[in-house]
């Protein structure tokens, strides 16, 4: 199987396009030793939201790691980021600005098309599938497209991260009632910091399939890996910590589910 998917009985969907760590063994022997750690992998999100079963949510997660493909890239590889740097579709370098692959073995762009097609491509339709599943049984969706990352990345921002980001890709994605309904949950409470449409806008899947117009909804949800497990190697999960702020991740979510659901087809 390309990815990991469980549909659910209410008109939401969490998409979770970075916490796959499998290579397969072609693509790992070209790779350079830094890679052999997946620093840059969304870890242990199945598990920080392992209440979304019990809620009805639907849940999709990726097999794959994101330094063979990027599932929240564009397909033509465009910057999300104009003059920002970032990563590509297939990244040739970590986080940390190491290079990905050994001497003379990144993928040419043959290979990136193979890549698009064989694992790129089913994530996205079975994203697009249940979108439209839901949409029709329910009439209105919300996509909840989980993020996280190491709080400190100087590649990438200055200084620390705040804790939840959220992105909506300037309030172009989602009706501005469910950005609030969400937003407001996080900044009811005073423990962790709360940013919106800063650093983090939304990547590809938020743009792509974020379609107000359409009763299609969707906000990126950027998180400091802190607020849950260690960022150092090995990277272990941190039940104790994650239990701080799962209540409040449950509480956006229902958040969420209740906005939509009292909007229905509106």
């Amino acid at each position: 199987m390309e990815f990991r998917f469980k549909a659910g009985r209410v008109p939401m969907l969490v998409s979770m396009p970075h916490v796959g760590t499998d290579i397969p063994d072609e693509v790992a022997a070209r790779l350079a030793p830094c890679a052999q750690a997946r620093a840059d992998t969304d870890w242990h999100l199945p598990e920080l939201y392992g209440f979304l079963e019990e809620m009805g949510v639907s849940v999709l997660s990726a097999r794959w790691s994101r330094y063979l493909i990027d599932l929240n890239r564009p397909p033509e590889n465009t910057n999300l980021y104009p003059g920002m740097s970032t990563t590509g579709l297939c990244p040739v370098d970590t986080f940390g600005d190491e290079k990905l692959y050994r001497e003379g073995q990144e993928p040419d762009e043959a290979e990136v098309q193979r890549r698009l097609e064989a694992y790129w491509r089913p994530y996205h339709n079975q994203l697009r599938a249940e979108l439209d599943r839901l949409k029709a049984e329910f009439g209105s969706v919300v996509l909840w497209d989980a993020h996280s990352i190491a709080s400190r990345v100087p590649r990438f921002f200055e200084g620390k991260l705040p804790d939840l980001n959220f992105g909506t890709a300037d309030g172009k994605s989602c009706a501005r009632g469910l950005e609030d309904a969400i937003v407001d949950v996080a900044r009811a409470q005073d423990r962790f910091s709360v940013a919106v449409n800063g650093r983090f806008k939304g990547g590809h899947i938020t743009r792509h399939y974020g379609q107000p117009q359409e009763k299609v909804h969707a906000i990126q949800l950027e998180m400091c890996q802190c607020l849950y497990m260690n960022e150092a190697p090995p990277f272990a999960y941190r039940p104790d910590v994650a239990a701080e702020v799962q209540p409040l991740l449950r509480a956006m979510i229902q958040g969420a589910v209740d906005w939509v659901q009292k909007r229905g087809d509106a």
